[in-house]
This record gives structure tokens, sequence and C-alpha cells, in this order.
């Protein structure tokens, strides 16, 4: 039987929005925003009362927390006075996760390009959903650069590794898996493009050391290919602790752009996709990431995320079903 858990991102974390999250069959939440963690705007860290707390609301909803977005230690990426505090905050916040039983803590580190959507496209319907084009950001930017100008980006990438070199061992004494997302849009100059990203992990080795694999970014990468080629290696290592299940069409590569795309209207297969994760034996989390906007939609997108969950579920009941 497969043990995938399905998440959805944390909404405004209202006994409505939990109650609406179990009915349309999620096992959990994924908290992307760290400001919504009690006490993170109030010290830089999570409060410990605060997260058990959270966590027994959700409880009562039969849903777990997942994953939480760490404070990102801006300060310290760019070198300016404050740093030093900041990862000290962030130690504590791995370590007060660690308490709560929370499982996986996304870093952030700086590493969404400066310009990640050129404009909106149009599918099936007429929802839309983003899109980038490469040519489109050169001419946006007059240049590829995503980190701030006064940090080349081999110090940029450095001072990645040192933030890992002090969070990771933290991680490991509190049981907490950090699982970094590639940089999306995945540019060449963008830190966690490909290499980058890999450079990550083999740095400081360690089994709490991983990825979050978005299906989406890595398409935007290389295509089918690389997807495939990724999941059977870095699955085979266990280094992929939580999965995004986002569909594209184009890749940056074969068409210099891409276009988001619901679930089940893009170029990838996702019960490919499934099935690959099965075999490396994955059993994390799996989020359907960004969803269309839809007519009719609530603020919060609750229709188009219900219809991403129905249609992980099905997949995974698929799987169930298949030899």
């Amino acid at each position: 039987m497969v043990n995938l858990k399905i998440t959805v991102w944390e909404g405004d974390l209202s006994e409505d929005y939990l109650r609406w999250a179990s009915q349309i069959g999620v096992d959990g939440i994924d908290i992307r925003d760290p400001i919504k963690l009690p006490g993170v705007k109030e010290q830089g860290y999570p409060s410990l009362k605060g997260l058990l707390r959270l966590r027994r609301r959700l409880k009562r909803y039969g849903l777990e927390i997942f994953r939480v977005s760490l404070p990102e230690p801006y300060k310290f990426l760019v070198g300016e006075a404050g740093g030093e505090e900041e990862l000290e905050k962030l130690c504590k916040t791995i370590e007060l996760l660690g308490e709560a039983s929370i499982p996986i803590a996304r870093p952030m580190l700086h590493g969404t390009p400066k310009v990640s959507i050129t404009h909106m496209a149009e599918h099936r319907g007429g929802y839309r959903m983003r899109a980038f084009n490469l040519e489109v950001m050169k001419a946006m930017l007059r240049e590829e650069r995503e980190i701030p100008v006064d940090v080349a980006p081999d110090e940029h990438l450095s001072r990645c590794i040192e933030v890992y070199r002090r969070i990771v061992p933290v991680a490991e004494d509190s049981g907490v898996r950090l699982a970094l997302h590639p940089s999306d849009p995945p540019i060449s100059e963008a830190p966690f493009s490909t290499q980058g990203w890999y450079k990550m992990i083999e740095a400081v080795p360690s089994e709490y050391n991983g990825l979050l694999y978005c299906v989406g970014t890595r398409y935007e990468a290389g295509g089918i290919q690389l997807v495939l080629e990724e999941i059977q290696r870095y699955g085979r290592m266990g280094k992929i602790f939580e999965v995004h299940l986002r569909n594209v069409r184009g890749n940056l590569p074969a068409t210099g752009g891409f276009e988001e795309a619901a679930i089940d209207d893009g170029d990838v297969d996702m019960l490919v996709i499934v099935k690959a994760l099965k075999e490396t034996g994955f059993d994390g989390p799996v989020n359907p990431d960004h969803v269309p906007v839809v007519t009719g939609d609530t603020p919060d997108q609750r229709i188009a995320k219900a219809y991403a969950v129905g249609y992980i579920r099905a997949l995974l009941r698929a799987l169930d079903s298949s030899p």
C-alpha cells in the first residue's frame, strides 16, 4: 500500500480552513510563511507552547504539521550587522520544531530569482497560471542576477553553505530534516538551479540534509528525463523529504520558458511520477503546490486546491491498484 501523505499550504489557519482541509482528504498542513508560527513575529523564533497549541488544534481535525519554512537569515547572507543573531535564532527555531515533533523544515536562503514571473498564461476554459519567458526576463532586468548586487554568486553560495554548517548539526540533534527547494525559475545564475542545489547536500553530508523535490521546477530545468533521473538518484539515497506535484508546459532548454498548468493539464504524467517515487521507497508528504486561478474561487483558492488534492488521491488509489 502507498504510504504517501497529502498536504496543502496553511491558508489562514482558521477553524473553517482546517475543517475544509480535513473534508477534502488531506493529511496535514505545510506552513510556508514562518511569520504565522506563534512567536516568530515577536521574537524571531517560535514559542514552544504556541507550537504545541497549534498542533493540538490541527489534531482535532485529524491533521498534522508536516513542514514549516524557516525564517530567512537575510542579514547573514548579505553580510550585514545582525547576521550572527539571525543564525542563533534560526538554530533556536529548529530546536523548538524538534521539541514540537514537527519533522521537516524548509530553509529559506534567498534562492528565488528577482523575476520569477513574466506573464500569466491562459489554459483550459480560461483558467490562469504563472508563466515565464527567459528573454522577457532579460529585458526586464537587463541582467540575470537574482541575488543582492553587493554579493557575488560564489560568495552567496559559500554563505549558504556556512549557514548549513551551523544548522545541520542542530537539525541532527533535534530530529528535524532540512528540505531545500530548488531555485524557481531555474535560470543558470540562480543559486539552487541545479549544481548549487546538489552542492548544498553534498557540502554538509547528513541524513537530515535533503531536498524538497519540486517536480514542476525540475521539469522547467530539463524536462521529464531530468526529473526521473533525479527522483531515482536522490530518492534511492533517501534525500527526497517532500515533493511538490506541480505541472508545467515547456522548459527552459527546449522552449526558453514555461507555463504552469493544472495538475492534470501539463506536460508531466503525474502517475509516472508517483510510480517513480514509489519505486524509490519515498513515503513522505506531497503537496500540489501552485494551483490555477479559476472562476468563482475563494481568495485562498479552495476550489483549485480541492481539485488538485482529489486528483492526487486518485493517483494514489490507482497506484495501490497497479501491480
